[in-house]
């Protein structure tokens, strides 16, 4: 059997772990028509959590039911992006491209000559009126037209504006138009205070997060059996312990484990090494990227908070980094809007993954750092790192059961 867990960004795997209530309320939006709350969806969520993945369900879902899907992500542009593709849909559904009457020869029955009527081009229909003939044809045909939007925190503000207005309107009129939009939390907080785009506010709010464990444990192993590969419940245990509930990790963890176990039932060495495997990408495949771009005060920060098992005070990261709080406030909210930590109580923040491995020298960056800068007390010093020489620090949640693990140069 070829291995069921697809761990590859944004791919819709055959195994979405507790995700079902989402989809189920979407469908149940769907039914409902124009106007319903879940067909104005704004899902948020850390690194690795399956906001693409959910965003790809939930337009699957709409596609079994007859709906035209647009799916983008945002970047400049997207407006004309999407008129082009109604146009484009809407000729391909009726069958036959619009055509347009551009001029009329007429020539005079007695050889006078002839004469050259010319009609102006029609003009350019804007985009509420593209997006109003896709609806209006759908609508007659009992469905409607779904956009999604992926990392709307990248999209040109006014661009958003444009959007957001534009949808309201075709609401207003009953258009059958749903609307889903992902991005990270603090990014998207941040849209939703611009004032130009209070509409979204209303959009039903989806945050992504950790899957039980219990959940975890037992799709594993029902998977794994299914694929006649048994699966004791220890293992499926350690395996479902593994992951930490998050996403990513979950399928992972299922691919590793699955093909270090070969033909036979799955044993202790096989999920000791598809774990070990498992955590190794995920660090290249989502935590490394993330904080290649970082600063160096971004990373000593990082460092301050993984000493802690558990959420960190921001008063304690000032005291480690020997700065005052609303300096280290500066940097909290650059690691907010980047995705990297969330916050997890009043004065507290913790990692947004319950997850982080291996960012590794390769992304350490040694651009410049002088002695001004905040230095945690057990950094050392090596000669030419600029005061970079960082630790490896792991540590273990043991209140989620996951193992988390950051190194920040070596």
């Amino acid at each position: 059997m070829t291995n069921p867990f697809k761990p590859t960004a944004g791919a819709t795997p055959p195994l979405l772990v507790g995700r079902n209530r989402v989809i189920e309320e979407f469908l149940e939006s769907l039914d409902d028509g124009p106007g319903a709350p879940g067909l104005l969806e704004l899902i948020t969520g850390a690194r690795g959590v399956g906001k693409t993945v959910m965003l790809t369900a939930l337009g699957d879902s709409a596609r079994e039911r007859g709906w035209v899907v647009v799916d983008e992500t945002a970047r400049e542009g997207l407006m004309d992006r999407l008129a082009t593709e109604f146009t484009r849909q809407l000729s391909q559904l009726a069958g036959k491209e619009r055509s347009r009457l551009t001029s009329l020869s007429l020539s005079t029955p007695l050889g006078g000559g002839s004469a050259t009527l010319e009609h102006a081009p029609a003009p350019e229909p804007s985009w509420r009126q593209k997006a109003r003939a896709l609806t209006q044809w759908l609508a007659e045909h009992g469905t409607g037209l779904l956009l999604t939007i992926d990392e709307v925190h990248a999209i040109p503000r006014e661009e958003l504006r444009a959007l957001s207005t534009e949808v309201q309107h075709l609401i207003r009129e009953g258009a059958p138009i749903g609307l889903l939009m992902a991005g990270l939390p603090k990014a998207v907080e941040e849209l939703l205070n611009d004032d130009i785009t209070t509409f979204l506010r209303r959009a039903e709010r989806i945050e992504l997060g950790e899957v039980a464990i219990d959940d975890v444990c037992e799709a594993l192993k029902s998977t794994f059996d299914t694929g006649a590969k048994a699966l004791s419940n220890d293992l499926a245990q350690e395996c479902a312990n593994a992951t930490g509930g998050y996403p990513f990790m979950i399928q992972l963890v299922g691919y590793q484990v699955w093909k270090h176990s070969g033909d036979g039932p799955v044993t202790q060495p096989a999920v000791a090494a598809g774990t070990t495997a498992a955590r190794l990408r995920l660090g290249n495949l989502v935590h490394a990227p993330a904080l290649r771009d970082l600063s160096d005060v971004d990373r000593t920060m990082l460092v301050c908070i993984a000493k802690d098992d558990g959420p960190s005070q921001i008063a304690d990261i000032a005291e480690r980094m020997d700065r005052p709080v609303n300096y280290v406030s500066v940097y909290r909210n650059r690691l907010l809007a980047a995705g990297i930590i969330k916050t997890a109580g009043y004065g507290k923040v913790d990692f947004a993954a319950p997850i982080c491995v291996s960012t590794c020298a390769s992304t350490q960056r040694t651009s410049s750092w002088s002695e001004a800068q905040p230095q945690p007390t057990t950094r050392s010093h090596t000669p030419g790192s600029h005061g970079l020489d960082l630790p490896r620090i792991q540590r273990y949640k043991r209140d989620t059961n996951s193992y988390a693990a950051l190194e920040l140069g070596v």
